[in-house]
């Protein structure tokens, strides 16, 4: 029998939360990735690249999941279908790079490519079933609390796959060291799906959208209603900018590597170091916080000072406080933007707001490409810090604007 607010759905949110952080850390785009791509090609720009396929995909998708989702009672046997096409993407590139590997670089580069961009474009469906399903569960102040959990038990489970990270990439010659940590962390994975999965007791949904007889129609209504609502264009545009991070964090690791020696323990101890961030931020922060606009508007100050240091970065100790800032700042906006559009929502239209703020906003994934570019162009770690930086500081001030609405 349903109840909101059920304890039960807390543990299988928060186990979720535990597991999948658990496997996906492992290509962390901030740190492992830029990496792994390095090894099989020496681009900037492919690097960049790379790194948008992770996130970047679920824009493609997550308008049309919507169009279909307005009409849904319920979402979770649709989200059980995300959970396994998810697991066979990154299933396969562990398989890929332990088969092919070095032997056909630019084939298993494909491949690794193939597995990211399928494991992101069926996020773009999971997102909105994720979200629909985490305001039906829980209440604005459950929710909060139980989104803070998860991301405690994510930074933790990181923390954990961080050191295992690093004994794997230091005891492993590469590239059989990522096909290990890519096979190994899928069956983690679906433990973590599994156990998502399920919760049994999903109400519902009363307020049903009718849907629109052909997606063209749909897009047209999503368009009206985002000119409608200056609310929710101010806010888009802020998590947009929030994304601004991602043109130079993926480049950060590869400036380490130039400039100290980077060892595969020393880079299981930055994600570890980031993970604390994420801990310290959750536990003590974040979940006190329940004004979502404040909590965006320190998640980018938190970040501004995060490159701020990183422009000054000479040794190890230093880059550990840039990827601990930046583990504080980036569950800030991961936790505020979800939970600001749960907000504004009408709820029979929570499927097309989260779909409008997420596709408009996630176009700033692809910034690690403008990155690379840039790298490639002129050399210099220090400009793409300085424009993350000028960025960032625009979306905060477009966040305090929001607070004053």
């Amino acid at each position: 029998m349903y109840k909101q607010d059920n304890p039960v759905n807390n543990y299988k949110n928060v186990a979720h939360a535990f597991f999948l952080s658990l496997a996906i850390t492992i290509a962390e785009p901030s740190t492992v990735l830029p990496l792994i791509i390095e090894h099989f090609s020496d681009s900037a720009i492919v690097v960049g690249l790379f790194v948008s396929l992770l996130r970047g995909g679920a824009i493609l998708t997550q308008l049309y999941a919507a169009f279909h989702a307005q009409s849904y009672q319920k979402v979770l046997p649709y989200l059980k279908k995300v959970f396994f096409f998810r697991w066979f993407s990154w299933f396969i590139i562990g398989l890929g790079i332990m088969f092919i590997g070095d032997t056909n670089k630019l084939l298993t580069l494909f491949i690794i490519g193939f597995g990211l961009f399928g494991f992101s474009l069926s996020a773009g469906f999971g997102a909105i079933y994720f979200k629909e399903l985490q305001a039906k569960l829980f209440s604005k102040t459950y929710r909060g609390k139980t989104m803070a959990n998860r991301q405690v038990a994510g930074s933790i489970a990181s923390i954990i796959s961080g050191g295992v990270a690093g004994y794997v990439l230091g005891n492993f010659e590469a590239p059989l060291n990522y096909a290990y940590l890519f096979i190994v962390s899928s069956f983690i994975m679906g433990i973590g799906f599994f156990t998502f999965a399920t919760i049994n007791d999903e109400p519902a949904k009363k307020n049903v959208q009718q849907k629109e007889k052909h997606f063209g129609l749909f897009i047209q209504n999503a368009f009206a209603i985002f000119q409608e609502d200056k609310r929710l264009q101010q806010q888009t545009f802020a998590i947009f900018l929030s994304f601004a991070s991602y043109l130079a964090i993926p480049f950060v690791i590869l400036e380490a590597k130039n400039s100290i020696a980077l060892t595969g323990w020393i880079l299981g101890g930055f994600i570890m170091v980031q993970m604390v961030g994420s801990i310290i931020g959750s536990s003590f922060l974040w979940r006190r916080i329940s004004n979502y606009e404040k909590m965006l508007i320190l998640s980018f100050s938190f970040m501004i000072v995060a490159f701020i240091v990183a422009l000054f970065a000479t040794n190890g100790y230093i880059y550990a406080i840039v990827f601990f800032l930046y583990g504080i700042a980036l569950d800030g906006f991961s936790n505020s933007g979800m939970n600001l559009i749960i907000e504004i929502a009408p709820e029979e239209k929570r499927p097309i707001y989260t779909a409008i703020q997420t596709n408009l906003s996630s176009l700033g994934l692809f910034f690690p490409i403008l990155g690379g570019f840039l790298l490639k162009i002129f050399a210099s770690y220090a400009l793409i810090y300085s424009l993350s930086i000028f960025l960032l500081f625009i979306g905060l001030i477009v966040s305090i604007k929001l607070q004053r609405r």
